[in-house]
């Protein structure tokens, strides 16, 4: 698309182009034709005031020839009179046609950045929902899940091991804790039997 907009542009500035060029051509074309009518109207005039020398100096044939030629610039200036009326005619058309070209031009532009500006949004955003989309299924995902169930792991593990060896030590205690026990007796029986008592006596039991 952004091709095709590029391609419309660059026509309808070639068209402007070629449309300025004949503006330009058509005002220069009523300017020389401006210029033409002036000499012919300064030329009729001039040629009046030949006629007008010539009958003073009582020539009235040459003066009848000036006035031919008086007539002759005068048609001429009519001609180029009629004539400046279409091309002024012209050049305003061409001028309203070139304004509008450039309006259109413009419009172009702007609606051809709108659009090149929605399709790379667009672009970016399928792009992206294509990257979410694959995120779901991809192997990077699944890396993590392993990775959180090897984590889990190795925590029930250290949980586990934490438990069991505050068991082992619980039992290393009740251990010592008895062997003081033995000890003690073993204590009071050999001072009884370095007192001269025969027979040992267990230790009392109260009854309730």
């Amino acid at each position: 698309p952004e091709k095709i907009l590029e391609q419309a542009v660059d026509d309808m500035q070639q068209d402007l182009i070629q449309m300025r060029q004949a503006v330009a051509q058509a005002i220069a074309t009523q300017k020389r034709t401006e210029r033409q009518a002036s000499q012919a109207q300064a030329a009729a005039e001039q040629w009046y005031r030949r006629a007008q020398l010539a009958l003073s100096a009582g020539d009235d044939n040459l003066a009848r020839d000036a006035l031919t030629r008086r007539k002759s610039h005068q048609v001429t200036v009519t001609t180029m009179n009629a004539q400046l009326s279409q091309q002024a005619e012209l050049v305003s058309k061409l001028k309203e046609e070139l304004r509008t070209l450039e309006q259109k031009i413009s419009e172009a532009k702007t609606k051809k950045n709108l659009y090149i500006a929605r399709a790379q949004s667009a672009k970016a955003s399928m792009k992206i929902n294509e990257m979410l989309a694959n995120v779901g299924t991809s192997s990077t995902l699944s890396a993590f899940e392993k990775m959180e169930d090897k984590v889990m792991e190795l925590e029930a593990r250290s949980e586990a091991m934490a438990e069991l060896g505050s068991n082992q030590l619980d039992q290393k205690f009740a251990a010592l804790e008895a062997n003081d026990d033995v000890e003690a007796e073993l204590a009071a029986m050999k001072a009884n039997l370095i007192q001269g008592t025969d027979t040992p006596q267990l230790p009392s039991t109260q009854a309730e």
